[in-house]
């Protein structure tokens, strides 16, 4: 009889390491809104330490719309709009800039707190310093995200956007990994294909950055044609860079790489479950089957009906429970036994 490797651990650490998991979450599908309601440009100065706090004043409400009405983005997209409109997009983007900082201190504070109770099993202490220096990086490319929208043209670059949501997915990578080796066992990640599925939902989350980017979301909303055809008109305009620089193409590709995913991921998830004999495996497979079918109805819903709020965001939230599924499949299959 075998057992699973097991960090012995205070439940202390599971329970903050699952709350830092829900807040990362939370704070991808805020930042989703907040693009989706065009406010990531509001707030046009990074203030890291004192931007915690919201205007309280009228003066201080004047003195940040006066440096709103100076970006390019009010001078030429929202020209004469009034305080009263300004502050329904700035309290977006100030949500989302407070929230980040709110996970670091509720992710900085324990951990210091618990490294020094040495509560933390020596193995797992490095991967939380890495997730440590890999938020303090995410606030530092959320600026630098920011700053190419503040500009000549009013718009944030589609490449910087990647890059955040890369990162953003990668501390929640290693947020769920350590918690599940807390959790369940010791796990390593093996090139087989179950991460050969998670590679491909990766790269059509990351192609689903670059449609956001350019809002390629808001043109040829019909499926499966673009147009009149398949493909649409303008396809390899810009050559290598084409998936990168044109929204109709950034467009095409998610949309294939989405239907490439769904079909894969299923027929994956049916043949695990059929030939397994580990009843959670089977569990975890028919659960993805699920969501991956959702997910890639819910694109096409958002899609037809031109991207609403509502419908972009739960299109977001489902492409993060799916990553966070199939997370939790490879570490399943890889448990390692003493």
């Amino acid at each position: 009889m075998t057992t699973n490797i097991i960090y012995k651990s205070d439940k202390s650490i599971s329970i903050w390491l699952l709350s830092i998991i829900i807040m990362v979450l939370l704070m991808i599908i805020i930042g989703g809104i907040t693009r989706l309601t065009e406010s990531g440009l509001s707030m046009v100065e990074w203030r890291p330490i004192w931007g915690f706090l919201p205007p309280m004043s009228d003066s201080e409400w004047n003195r940040v719309f006066l440096l709103y009405t100076n970006s390019p983005e009010y001078l030429k997209i929202n020209i004469g709009m009034n305080l009263e409109e300004f502050k329904k997009i700035f309290f977006w983007e100030y949500f989302h800039r407070l929230w980040g900082r709110l996970i670091g201190i509720v992710f900085f504070i324990p951990l210091i707190f618990f490294t020094v109770l040495k509560k933390i099993p020596k193995q797992i202490l490095p991967k939380l310093f890495i997730i440590l220096i890999l938020g303090g990086l995410q606030s530092i490319i959320g600026w630098w995200m920011v700053k190419s929208g503040l500009v000549n043209d009013p718009t944030v670059s589609q490449y910087r956007l990647a890059v955040h949501l890369s990162n953003a997915l990668l501390i929640l990578f290693f947020l769920v990994w350590v918690y599940l080796e807390i959790q369940e066992g010791i796990s390593k990640i093996k090139l087989d294909f179950s991460f050969f599925v998670f590679s491909l939902i990766s790269i059509t989350i990351i192609a689903g950055a670059f449609v956001a980017g350019m809002d390629a979301g808001l043109m040829y909303n019909e499926y499966p044609m673009m147009g009149e055809g398949l493909l649409p008109e303008n396809y390899g305009e810009y050559k290598l860079l084409d998936p990168f620089e044109n929204p109709a193409s950034a467009q095409f590709h998610h949309r294939h790489l989405a239907l490439l995913t769904t079909i894969i991921t299923l027929i994956y998830s049916f043949k695990l479950y059929k030939n397994t004999i580990d009843k959670k495996i089977k569990n975890i497979a028919l659960v993805i089957a699920v969501i991956v079918s959702l997910q890639f109805s819910l694109g096409i819903i958002t899609l037809v009906n031109m991207v609403p709020v509502y419908l972009g965001a739960l299109h977001q939230t489902g492409a993060v429970i799916l990553f966070l599924a199939v997370i939790k499949l490879i570490h399943r299959l890889n448990l390692k036994n003493s």
